[in-house]
């Protein structure tokens, strides 16, 4: 007998490493502020660009900026910036490196001040993931009213390329939107396990 086929939503393509992020990733509710922090500096970094790019290089990224420790990048001077420059590994773009060490001390500024960069982001979205139930990819937005909001208190905080569609792309990454379309087979499982989460 024929096993029929898994459904997925089709941004997953038949690319294998694109597979396994929608499968195992996308979605996934994220609590961890670090995480959350490495998220939206990829996020930041795609813009412009696909998905794809970004994730082939994600582990480039990671050892070009020493597993995204915010103290450690917070540290980086214009010698680092220059080696980021020369690394094939990134994606090298000036502004988006400089805007990562931006956002490291602004991240660092706010764990000093006894905020939670987690409970911070997941407060302004409710403290629970949404639900969203698109019956086909048209029916996900770029961007929403929430994220819009979303994006000027993080740009106020100081944040740099945290703009309403990467503010978005980045929700639907870390779990605080359930965008899966219904077809898909990871839709359910997703909600399932957002609804047994706790209030953050």
């Amino acid at each position: 007998m024929l096993r029929k086929p898994i459904q997925r939503c089709p941004w997953a393509g038949h690319d294998p490493l694109m597979q396994s992020y929608h499968d195992e990733e996308w979605g996934v509710p994220v609590r961890d502020s670090r995480a959350l922090w490495e998220m939206l500096i990829l996020e930041g970094f795609q813009a412009g660009l696909s998905w794809q790019t970004i994730l082939r290089r994600r582990e480039g990224f990671r050892k070009a900026f020493k597993g995204f420790k915010p103290e450690i990048v917070a540290r980086f001077d214009e010698s680092d910036i220059s080696r980021l420059m020369a690394d094939e590994g990134i994606i090298r773009a000036r502004a988006k490196i400089e805007a990562t060490i931006s956002n490291a001390r602004v991240y660092l500024e706010m764990k000093k001040a006894g905020q939670d960069f987690s409970q911070f982001v997941w407060e302004m979205a409710g403290n629970k993931p949404i639900e969203t139930n698109p019956k086909e990819p048209g029916d996900v937005p770029a961007k929403t009213l929430l994220s819009e909001e979303i994006s000027v208190v993080l740009k106020k905080r100081g944040f740099k390329f945290v703009g309403p569609v990467i503010t978005y792309s980045w929700m639907q990454a870390v779990g605080m939107v359930n965008d899966h379309i219904i077809s898909c087979f990871r839709h359910r499982e997703i909600g399932a396990a957002a609804r047994s989460l706790k209030p953050c």
